[in-house]
């Protein structure tokens, strides 16, 4: 099961490894064809790939499946604690799911990991373990061999899991979580920064604004 993982020899008294797949159970998104999407606001949200943000959820543009394809897709919902995880492409991208995205869809080169009895803290904390860089390291190689990267839900089953007691694990996902956000609030600021910079360098080589005003 672990072969090729770079994890510890010996675990922390209490921690225990399992496979993925003795955590949640996995699905993968379906498929929508472009006819079937519409704007978020009129149709149900649908969750692409790149909108995966520092294991968030961050939409970058408000897409949606419209109301009569949804209905038939209701096993695809998601439900907060839910994680999702890039499995196409840029493989291993993962989000953890909040209350606001109860209900939403997400796109097929997604895989929704859903534990086996909801616990948030779990959630939590293996969103950060699959972001951490053992577990990237561990599905990068193996979904390496294809020409487009690509890991399959049986390979992403047997990714080792080290688990730790529940109040490790609830300390844990808060520390990355709090982390998460701060690189969130600073990678939005470098943006607009660099929007405003773009802004005030065309108004001051066309000579619209004094360096001084």
């Amino acid at each position: 099961m672990t072969d090729g993982f770079e994890g510890p020899a010996v675990l922390p008294a209490g921690w225990h490894c399992l496979p993925l797949k003795d955590l949640c159970s996995f699905r993968v998104g379906p498929a929508v064809k472009a006819e079937e999407r519409t704007d978020a606001v009129e149709g149900v949200p649908l969750v692409l790939p790149r909108d995966l943000v520092q294991q968030r959820v961050t939409p970058v543009e408000s897409v949606g499946v419209v109301l009569r394809k949804a209905r038939t897709l209701e096993k695809f919902r998601l439900a907060e604690g839910d994680v999702i995880v890039v499995r196409t492409g840029t493989v291993g991208r993962c989000a953890m799911v909040t209350g606001e995205q109860e209900g939403w869809l997400y796109h097929a080169n997604l895989v929704r990991l859903r534990l086996n009895t909801f616990d948030r803290s779990l959630a939590a904390y293996l969103t950060g373990y699959l972001s951490a860089g053992v577990a990237q390291s561990w599905m990068q190689k193996r979904s390496a061999s294809a020409v487009i990267p690509s890991l399959s839900t049986r390979e992403l089953g047997e990714l080792p899991v080290f688990v730790p007691p529940p109040a490790e694990q609830g300390a844990i996902g808060d520390t990355l979580a709090a982390l998460d956000e701060k690189v969130r609030v600073h990678t939005e600021i470098a943006r607009v920064t660099g929007e405003y910079r773009a802004l005030l360098a065309d108004l001051l080589m066309a000579g619209a604004l004094s360096p001084g005003a």
